[in-house]
């Protein structure tokens, strides 16, 4: 009878951890792995933790990239900011895509431990703010559930005071030589960009003659990409939304689903979408 042999790692597999940094170690495990906590007893509870605290660790990259890249668009240096805003854009796409995942969740679920959230709400999300100030979506009242945190207050008052990821790229094309107005370079950033003509001048410019300005075209492209994709990871929300749980009031007061819509009609680079028409 042959002998059984006895089970082994594979070849040159690390085995001895005593005094060596583990793959666990490295991740934090023991902590991340704590962080999610039913206040309820509903087996369904816990997807709902995790959807939202992967959301969060995502665009906690997300943030990283986009004010990297903003950062290069300031300094002119645009190829690194395109692997950047390239790298958004498909986080973006994963992130339409785990909508799929919480869309199990039945409006039955849902209620079962809805009451166990109490007040709070997506809408509070500080990184998600931040993501839509540094888009260019700003509104200085939006910082108001933010006043019991002086810490994230401060971080995003500084977002909202700094011009956008556009307004980077509009003064980048100042610096290039077009003519703009100054009431698109020189203007309050804690406010919403409103669309220009003297921006909408240039940008037509760009795609009139892309071999000529073809560092400006590509960063042109990036950012209808990146458009794009928060579009879709929006109305993917607004879909999930109403599927489970119709047109209900939000959790943390919003009009929920009616509000998610409104956000649609936003748009982040104006000028950029209306040339299309144009070309």
């Amino acid at each position: 009878m042959a002998m059984t042999e006895k089970p082994t790692l594979p070849e040159g597999a690390f085995e001895n951890f005593r005094n060596e940094m583990s793959y666990g170690d490295y991740l934090g495990l023991d902590l991340l792995l704590t962080t999610q906590k039913p206040r309820s007893a509903e087996h369904n509870e816990l997807l709902f933790i995790i959807q939202h605290q992967t959301t969060e660790l995502w665009m906690k990259l997300m943030l990283h990239e986009l004010l990297a890249a903003r950062e290069q668009i300031r300094r002119g240096e645009l190829s690194p900011a395109f692997k950047m805003l390239a790298r958004v854009s498909r986080i973006m796409t994963n992130l339409i895509q785990a909508w799929d995942i919480l869309a199990t969740l039945t409006p039955t679920e849902y209620s079962s431990f809805r009451d166990s959230l109490g007040k709070s709400s997506g809408f509070q999300s500080h990184q998600y703010r931040a993501l839509e100030f540094i888009f260019g979506n700003k509104n200085p009242a939006l910082l108001k559930p933010f006043e019991h945190r002086p810490e994230i207050h401060a971080m995003l008052s500084g977002l909202l005071n700094s011009p956008s990821l556009y307004d980077e790229a509009i003064l980048l094309l100042a610096r290039r030589g077009f003519k703009l107005d100054r009431t698109a370079t020189d203007r309050d950033f804690s406010l919403a960009y409103v669309e220009n003509t003297s921006t909408m001048a240039a940008w037509r410019e760009v795609y009139a003659n892309p071999k000529q300005h073809w560092v400006l075209y590509e960063l042109a492209e990036k950012l209808v990409d990146l458009e794009d994709y928060f579009r879709q990871w929006r109305h993917r929300h607004v879909t999930t939304v109403q599927r489970v749980i119709g047109f209900k009031r939000g959790t943390g007061g919003t009009a929920g689903v009616g509000y998610l819509r409104a956000m649609l009609d936003v748009r982040l680079f104006p000028e950029l979408w209306d040339l299309r028409t144009e070309l």
